[in-house]
């Protein structure tokens, strides 16, 4: 840490001057414009940037399948808007894994492709981009999974199985952007700038999106369970339901006191959904002692969606726990 006395120059001007070792680290020189963002106390300053699009390349000759396509979701999450991937030659296996990466990524696709390297580009303005509206899209996904991989349960109903694994997808794609989006402002205040959002805020929002990702991998594999189960006992099913409806209803009480303005709002939400949470605990185990008298296989089965319910429940009760701490005075 270095410190600096503020001057006086020219009556009504104050002023201070850089270390010379960060100046010279970031290429400040006389003449170089800077860019200040006040940000309550504090003020953050930052060399003026020549270009916004960010360009990286990876080197992708040892790189085949799960771990390509991985490889260009982190280039992307890190908030390169063009990646460029090279190779001696770029084999038709890779191509293929990069094409599932860019269907994997929202506003992402191939620029460029020649026999040793392939670009791909985000085609996205960065500064259009909303962290709210996409945890807002990724809750309403999230929730209506819950609720239909029940009902394909209930009603053997393959078609809506099937329908939910594939919205899987959709929330995956926004997790990603929300994370590209998160990344970015503690990288670039100029990005925490454009997005209108204070950066604590956004941590908040990314960690309830994990939450929400979470809610929407389980009701995936209830849908999976569901494509193997033939009719299940009525008072079993009907506790399905009741457990789904009230696990949904934390992440609905949850979600509310995320975005509420007030704080007295937040907190009523917050700490009713979190209650809740342990209502639930009790269902579970009504439940689970109604799967004792059924067929082994089935009640495993069963026992994995009852387990999946409780889970979503209590990744509802993480986001009412950070919209608590979002609420709360901050020093």
């Amino acid at each position: 840490m270095e410190t600096r006395k503020v001057q006086v120059t020219g009556g009504s001007t104050y002023t201070v001057s850089l270390p010379k070792t960060w100046a010279t680290d970031n290429d400040v020189s006389a003449g170089t414009t800077v860019e200040f963002y006040p940000e309550d106390d504090a003020l953050l300053l930052t060399p003026q940037s020549e270009t916004d699009r960010q360009e990286g390349t990876l080197d992708v000759s040892d790189l085949e399948g799960e771990r390509l396509t991985r490889a260009v979701m982190t280039m992307y999450v890190s908030g390169f808007d063009i990646i460029r991937l090279e190779a001696n030659r770029i084999t038709t296996h890779q191509r293929r894994a990069i094409r599932n990466a860019t269907q994997s990524l929202v506003g992402v696709e191939v620029l460029e492709e020649t026999t040793d390297s392939v670009v791909i580009q985000d085609l996205l303005d960065s500064s259009e981009l909303s962290i709210v509206n996409a945890v807002s899209r990724m809750r309403l996904i999230a929730s209506s999974m819950l609720s239909d991989a029940v009902t394909a349960l209930i009603e053997n109903d393959d078609d809506i199985a099937h329908d939910v694994i594939q919205r899987d997808d959709d929330v995956d794609r926004l997790w990603l952007v929300v994370s590209r989006i998160f990344r970015a402002t503690l990288r670039s205040p100029r990005a925490a700038e454009e997005l209108g959002v204070p950066r604590e805020d956004c941590f908040d929002y990314h960690s309830s999106a994990r939450q929400l990702e979470r809610v929407a991998d389980h009701a995936a594999k209830i849908s999976n369970l569901a494509l193997k189960l033939d009719e299940i006992p009525e008072p079993v099913a009907e506790g399905l339901v009741a457990l789904q409806e009230d696990a949904s209803d934390v992440l609905e009480k949850s979600m509310d006191a995320l975005v509420a303005e007030e704080s007295a709002e937040a907190n009523e939400l917050g700490h009713a959904a979190r209650e809740a949470v342990l209502d639930i605990d009790e269902h579970t185990r009504t439940i689970d002692d109604m799967l004792r008298d059924l067929e082994p296989v089935q009640a495993q089965s069963l026992g994995l969606i009852v387990d999946s319910l409780s889970r979503s429940a209590d990744y509802g009760g993480n986001i009412a726990e950070t919209a608590l701490q979002k609420a709360a005075p901050r020093p």
